[in-house]
């Protein structure tokens, strides 16, 4: 059974957000990481490295508030846009079901693709302007 959570996109404050979150919901993230952090093959700007890539923080039994900084190259998160609805999958094949279904008369933005945070994922927006994630972490 697939789960789903809030990812929000932030213009270089998602740290100052989270923190923020943290102390209202508590909790300890269960992930941290910043641009500087990722593989050589995807690295940004010196003047991006600060910035979070990926954030999560539980804030419930089954649900994760996660979310990142947009790369200035990537142009501005506007508010009121800036979220996506993360589905955690328990298979590849539950992915690519719900990839595919979700991607009818939509856009792919990115195709399901092994990554190199260990996750099975991809991006797109719904035939309704949703935008959504999917992804299966490997084991």
């Amino acid at each position: 059974m697939s789960t789903i959570n809030p990812y929000i996109n932030f213009n270089g404050n998602a740290e100052k957000a989270f923190e923020f979150y943290k102390s209202v919901f508590g909790g300890e993230f269960t992930t941290k990481m910043k641009f500087k952090d990722v593989a050589s093959e995807h690295t940004l700007p010196p003047t991006e490295g600060e910035k979070i890539m990926h954030v999560s923080l539980p804030i419930g039994p089954n649900t994760v508030l996660m979310g990142c900084d947009v790369p200035e190259t990537y142009g501005k998160a506007i508010v009121g846009t800036n979220f996506n609805i993360s589905v955690s999958t328990e298979s590849t094949e539950e992915a690519d079901k719900l990839f595919a279904g979700l991607s009818k008369g939509g856009t792919v933005t990115m195709p399901l693709e092994k990554t190199f945070w260990g996750s099975y994922f991809g991006m797109l927006t719904d035939q309704f302007d949703i935008q959504w994630m999917v992804s299966y972490d490997y084991k």
